[in-house]
């Protein structure tokens, strides 16, 4: 093979390693450019069907039926926001199937006389003076406060403990 064979085949192999590896590299930059498609697998959402326990700054705590075509936004409605509350921490609990559930407390300081009527021990006279105290002397800051109403000793305290909280 000639000097000149040779000087032509050595260009021929560099550029044709060249042009390789520059279609390489264009390939890798091209595919750093383009955006990624994430897919995420549908699924059926669960039966919305049951009961949905809404506490904290509402006027009107407790367990609430909830359906299907119910809103978070309806059954806050329903509930009775409060001025104070904290819309933008909304706390959900879903228990797992047979978990224990402790038992719906009332809120000595926002409840009405009905519901504090439905307490072990409290019927409509003490319900009212819950009421009336509260009223009067603003709100209570610990359950042991319910001892400064009249009729109420700690008997009837100890029977109502675990159903009942205070907020501020």
């Amino acid at each position: 093979m000639s000097r000149v064979n040779r000087v032509y085949l050595f260009i021929t192999v560099f550029l044709l390693i060249a042009a390789i590896a520059g279609g390489v590299m264009l390939g890798v930059q091209h595919s750093r450019n383009q955006p990624v498609e994430i897919v995420l697998s549908q699924t059926e959402p669960p039966e919305q069907d049951g009961e949905l326990y809404i506490g904290g700054a509402v006027a009107n705590p407790g367990i609430y039926p909830w359906q299907e075509d119910d809103t978070l936004q309806i059954l806050l409605v329903d509930a009775g926001v409060e001025s104070d509350a904290d819309l933008n921490h909304i706390e959900i609990y879903i228990p797992r199937a047979g978990e224990k559930q402790s038992p719906q407390k009332i809120d000595i300081n926002r409840a009405e006389s009905w519901l504090l009527d439905a307490l072990p021990g409290i019927g409509e006279v003490l319900a009212q003076r819950i009421v009336d105290y509260r009223n009067e002397n603003g709100p209570f800051r610990t359950i042991e406060d319910l001892l400064k109403v009249s009729g109420i000793g700690s008997a009837t305290l100890e029977n109502m403990k675990d159903f009942i909280t205070v907020s501020d």
